[in-house]
């Protein structure tokens, strides 16, 4: 598995037809995910999901690839590509502004997008304090958080 070290993504830029059709063939388990991820934070750590408080499952997973996949990342690796996604959540709309999910998943080599799988979802845990623990939880970021690299 790839490390921040050994990855390289592009600059952010608005997806291309080959990153639309890379998560499309993913929107469902990228929607089942949100919505395990969601259930499980909930049990420990609510706040992780906090700004979908009120929000029923189905509007929050609302989104269509085509319409909010707003930014892409990628990078080359021994073992295909990396492709890193910031997809708006359109039932989120807060005093913090839209709601993005930042997802990342894999594209193995050779066999173009049908063998196109998820990876993750990027969940910050986040401003550490004295003994490493965090104080702050965001599954769901805001327009300016940066796409960056994650391994989660």
């Amino acid at each position: 598995m790839a490390s921040e070290e050994q990855v390289e993504l592009n600059a952010p830029h608005h997806p291309t037809e080959k990153a639309f059709e890379a998560f499309e063939v993913v929107e469902h388990t990228i929607k089942s995910e949100i919505l395990k991820s969601r259930h499980d934070w909930n049990k420990h750590e609510p706040r992780m999901w906090s700004r979908a408080a009120g929000i029923s499952d189905a509007d929050l997973v609302s989104f269509n690839i085509r319409e909010d996949l707003v930014e892409c990342r990628s990078a080359p690796t021994s073992y295909g590509t990396i492709i890193l996604g910031k997809i708006r959540l359109p039932a989120i709309r807060d005093d913090e502004g839209e709601g993005f999910i930042h997802v990342r998943i894999h594209d193995p080599p050779n066999r173009g997008t049908d063998d196109v799988i998820f990876h993750s979802l990027f969940t910050d845990e986040g401003n550490r304090d004295e003994d490493g623990h965090p104080t702050t939880w965001r599954a769901i970021q805001t327009r300016d958080t940066p796409l960056e690299f994650f391994n989660e």
